[in-house]
């Protein structure tokens, strides 16, 4: 894939170098209806073009790796939210646990409780 990208790169450059050298007229250029000051030959129209070409694929790569970047950050938050979801499920298993042994260990000390005074009783 590198080495395609590459192939349409230098093709891209060869393209425009040959437009360069094969237009050496006179050129103006408007822009909202005023010309451009400084612009006199046509190879300044094409490297202008070829200027803009370049700022719009900055543009492009930069609202792409924010794009990656905002996908990356949401599946992080949905991660995090699965882990914490799965914490809780687990702190309220282990809640739920301590419950039951606490329950059973007071059932244990009232039973205990209740044996010695029927002893007592019973004597």
């Amino acid at each position: 894939m590198m080495f395609l990208g590459l192939i349409v790169v230098f093709a891209a450059v060869a393209a425009g170098v040959a437009v360069v050298l094969d237009n050496s007229g006179g050129a103006q250029m408007t822009m909202f209806g005023s010309e451009i000051p400084g612009i006199t030959e046509q190879w300044h129209v094409f490297t202008a073009g070829a200027v803009l070409a370049i700022v719009l694929m900055v543009g492009v790569m930069i609202a792409a790796l924010g794009f990656k970047r905002a996908i990356s950050m949401r599946r992080e938050l949905r991660d995090l939210r699965d882990e914490h979801q799965e914490s809780l499920e687990t702190l309220e298993l282990e809640r739920r646990k301590l419950q039951q042994a606490l329950a059973q260990a007071r059932r244990g000390m009232e039973e205990q409780a209740a044996v010695p005074a029927q002893r007592v009783a019973s004597t």
